[in-house]
């Protein structure tokens, strides 16, 4: 090789070794924007927990509205799995499964025919509640 050729060809070589890896300054950027992002997202993430048990709740109580309405439908067709409900605790009776652990319904009576009084359910973990109704059913 002539001079000018491995002028350039030393040049090339030299610049494809610092091209090889990342220097210092560009990891503890990278590092820096990583512990900005945590520190955004973490509390975001953190407050989720008491929101996904408020909907629990929310959830629980629509489902015992819904097992009610087909409650009420079943008593008035004459059906053998009509359940008589007396009290806002007989709510439970209407969930297929029962109801959940970790759950307590206060009790209100129900009169016979009549979408009374609005029931609570709470959740004895968080404290959450949630409003639902029963109708009487003989």
């Amino acid at each position: 090789m002539d001079g000018g050729r491995a002028f350039l060809w030393r040049r090339y070589r030299r610049q494809g070794q610092r091209a090889a890896g990342f220097t210092m300054i560009e990891l503890i950027i990278v590092v820096v924007i990583l512990g900005i992002l945590a520190a955004v997202a973490v509390p975001r993430f953190a407050n989720l927990s008491g929101s996904a048990r408020d909907a629990a709740v929310w959830g629980v109580a629509g489902a015992i509205s819904s097992a009610n309405v087909a409650n009420v439908a079943a008593c008035g067709a004459g059906y053998a799995s009509c359940v008589s409900v007396s009290n806002c605790t007989g709510g439970s009776a209407l969930l297929q499964t029962g109801l959940a652990a970790g759950y307590t319904i206060t009790a209100a009576s129900v009169g016979s025919g009549v979408t009374d009084p609005v029931c609570v359910l709470t959740d004895d973990t968080s404290g959450a509640t949630a409003t639902f109704t029963v109708t009487g059913a003989p």
